[in-house]
């Protein structure tokens, strides 16, 4: 289908979401008749989401902004199985605590993209713990296993790969695709939810849970799902030297999710402008058509914007306004990364490469040394070519602070105490 009629389906396709769905056009038809309730599932194995994360986050946001109702589904169940979609192994298994933690903090970063209440277009969120943790197992496989063949379970993609490779693949995890069908059958049931959204690896869970509403309740369901991004150098989205890139300030703070987007690739900037912000389309095409150096205000514009819907507007601006200070003014800035160092430490003297591993700008010494050797470090934005120099008193500047640099775009603070 080329042109969609709905709001919600026009705007997905126009900003580059829709990757698969399961009737496209009955789908359209469906959300122009009315309001639709649609749900994403989200595991809690860490206590943040992360930027690969996002767009199915997004597809909710529009879902809400086009008069849909959108359902943030907690795995409180499902993460103590564990989801083998794109995994070579197991996941490792927290305790209920644990998850519960997790759950708690990531309901912090739904606040932001959505707003929860009880309005017909306020989202919901609930966790499939209230359901899955009651069900017993025998007439759970009597009632909803025996729609689910052998045969079927082991074409799909998540399963396959493991078994490809060698890899053990527990009967836990096997059974993952199956909780999640059920999952979409409950909130049917509670919710009248009637379409399953997600990234392009849950394709084969989306339609098992089609498929299960049709047999076991009658209804007529609906998956959809986005596209798995990789960056125009052919790299996974969200993923960078230092890990992944998390949406808790608590893990990633403002400003170094700002310099994320930031440091975008040129050829990624009027696609993730679409996907990430909000700005209107022909605002997108006129910033995506800028050339040679003026890319780069693209790119500000969505470190920005991307930054304002994850930790609001006056964080996004902050961020700005510091970058703009440490990088084209040459200045050490309040906000970016900074570590407090006794002063009788910096008396004594720290070696310089020591130092950068503590600031967190490497990982490691060895990592620091290389960076020295190649030419990428600068202290007090000078460059540092002897990793064995010691680091004192005498380089702090007026204000009692010390400027570290990995390249051009990564600083960190030391501040004398």
């Amino acid at each position: 289908m080329t042109s969609p009629t709905s709001d919600l389906l026009r705007v997905l396709q126009q900003r580059g979401f829709l990757h698969q769905c399961t009737d496209m056009e009955a789908l359209d038809a469906r959300a122009g008749k009315g309001r639709i309730t649609a749900y994403t599932g989200f595991d809690a194995t860490a206590d943040s989401l992360h930027v690969g994360h996002l767009l199915p986050i997004m597809m909710l946001r529009w879902m809400q902004k086009t008069g849909h109702r959108p359902i943030a589904l907690m795995g409180g169940g499902t993460t103590k199985v564990g989801d083998p979609s794109g995994k070579d192994e197991s996941r490792r298994l927290l305790s209920s605590d644990d998850i519960a933690a997790n759950i708690a903090s990531i309901e912090k970063t739904f606040a932001r993209f959505l707003t929860f209440g009880d309005g017909a277009s306020d989202a919901i969120m609930a966790n499939n713990a209230e359901w899955l943790d009651r069900l017993e197992y025998i007439p759970f496989l009597r009632d909803v296993g025996r729609h689910f063949t052998i045969n079927r379970m082991l074409s799909f993609d998540s399963v396959k790969l493991r078994l490809d490779r060698e890899q053990p693949l527990t009967f836990l995890e096997f059974n993952y695709m199956i909780l999640q069908a059920y999952d979409f059958v409950e909130l049917a049931r509670r919710y009248d939810c009637s379409l399953q959204s997600g990234g392009s690896d849950q394709w084969g869970n989306i339609v098992n849970g089609v498929d299960l509403g049709r047999r076991i309740a009658g209804v007529d369901l609906f998956g959809l799902t986005c596209p798995l991004l990789t960056t125009a150098s052919g790299a996974k989205m969200g993923k960078t030297a230092a890990g992944a890139v998390w949406l808790s300030p608590d893990r990633l703070s403002p400003y170094d999710y700002w310099q994320f987007w930031r440091n975008t690739e040129d050829a990624d900037v009027g696609r993730f402008l679409k996907l990430f912000t909000e700005l209107p389309l022909d605002e997108i095409d006129r910033l995506a058509a800028l050339g040679g150096a003026e890319i780069n205000e693209a790119k500000k514009v969505l470190a920005t914007e991307a930054t304002a819907l994850a930790h609001g507007r006056e964080a996004a601006e902050e961020s700005a306004t510091t970058a703009h200070s440490a990088f084209v003014q040459g200045q050490a800035a309040e906000g970016l990364p900074t570590i407090d160092m006794p002063r009788s430490e910096l008396e004594a003297g720290i070696v310089a490469f020591q130092l950068l591993r503590m600031t967190g700008l490497v990982a490691s010494n060895g990592e620091a040394r290389r960076l020295i050797q190649q030419g990428g470090a600068k202290l007090n934005d000078s460059r540092l070519d002897d990793g064995e120099r010691m680091v004192g008193l005498g380089d702090l500047n007026e204000d009692g602070i010390i400027k570290l640099s990995a390249g051009k775009k990564r600083h960190a603070l030391v501040r004398a105490v």
